[in-house]
């Protein structure tokens, strides 16, 4: 089979965008290990099929698979490319400046901007409310801390790992996320870093204490892992995404960063949060939506049989 395919990225997590519009497209794992693989294939954090709208309100539905052929709920930096095709490609009212893209985990309203030739160069994301109720995220841990409306939560609780116990705040974007803000990185085993004579969040090896993580038995459906720390008044970053590795950038994980953020008292209602790709600019009120600010970019396109 020959597909036509768009490549597009969100400060560097990138995606392979196909038209399934007429909805006939069923990618096998393999066939989609393949189109991500970064050397034999296109390369790509994962693919998005664009299909007809699920809900009445919806111009599309973002089918989104992680590279390794998994189903993911949600995707934030997914979405907000998924918002450049549709607005590039004629389907959305420019002049409107808004659109609504269905993903599995419900509808996303979005805002966005133009340029002078009617393509999208940004826009911003209604997340939805975090869920942060244990068995709604999913954790097995037990909450152990209420918001100020009420809502029980994981609260930096420690788990054990083979370079000792680190605290996670547990958040779902509608997938699941594990955040760690590590206060005092000279306090890590040297082992843990890349360069142990300049420890911190640049040298930290995401790839083996990450992958430790995602996989641990307290995430029935696994859980993208975030190590952060404050950085001026914003936040530095960065993620081993759940089904992909360590990528340079993770929209649902920036939002649950800074919602973690506020839940501990890092943190205001508003910040800048710095990943590998870029920034991304992250609000939450504490109770509502939390809002998502960033750019979209296409890189190029073609075809490539699978």
């Amino acid at each position: 089979m020959e597909l036509e395919f768009v490549k597009m990225h969100g400060l560097g997590n990138d995606f392979i965008f196909v038209d399934d519009l007429s909805a006939e497209i069923e990618l096998t794992e393999d066939q989609v290990k393949r189109l991500c693989e970064r050397h034999f294939g296109i390369g790509a954090d994962g693919v998005i099929l664009v299909r007809p709208p699920q809900t009445k309100g919806s111009l599309a539905y973002m089918h989104y698979i992680n590279a390794d052929g998994s189903l993911a709920q949600m995707c934030g930096n997914g979405v907000r490319c998924f918002a450049k095709y549709l607005v590039d490609r004629g389907f959305a009212d420019t002049s409107s400046g808004m659109l609504t893209a269905g993903t599995m985990a419900g509808d996303r309203a979005i805002r966005f901007q133009v340029d002078d030739a009617g393509h999208m160069v940004s826009a911003t994301v209604d997340m939805g409310a975090p869920k942060l109720d244990p068995a709604q995220v999913p954790v097995t841990l037990a909450s152990n801390a209420t918001t100020p409306e009420g809502s029980p939560y994981v609260k930096e609780a420690p788990l054990d790992s083979p370079w000792g116990p680190f605290s996670f705040t547990c958040v779902s974007m509608g997938n699941p996320h594990a955040v760690c803000f590590v206060d005092d990185w000279e306090g890590l085993p040297d082992a843990l870093f890349a360069d142990a004579s300049r420890k911190g969040l640049d040298t930290l090896r995401i790839d083996e204490i990450g992958a430790w993580y995602e996989s641990h038995p307290a995430f029935p459906e696994k859980a993208n892992i975030e190590f952060a720390c404050r950085e001026g008044d914003g936040i530095a970053m960065r993620v081993y995404e759940r089904g992909c590795g360590e990528t340079f950038a993770c929209g649902t994980g920036a939002c649950a960063t800074l919602v973690s953020g506020v839940l501990t008292g890092r943190i205001e209602d508003h910040a800048r949060v710095r990943l590998l790709g870029g920034s991304l600019d992250i609000s939450w009120d504490g109770s509502g939506p939390v809002l998502m600010t960033g750019p979209a970019c296409e890189s190029f396109s073609g075809t490539v049989e699978v």
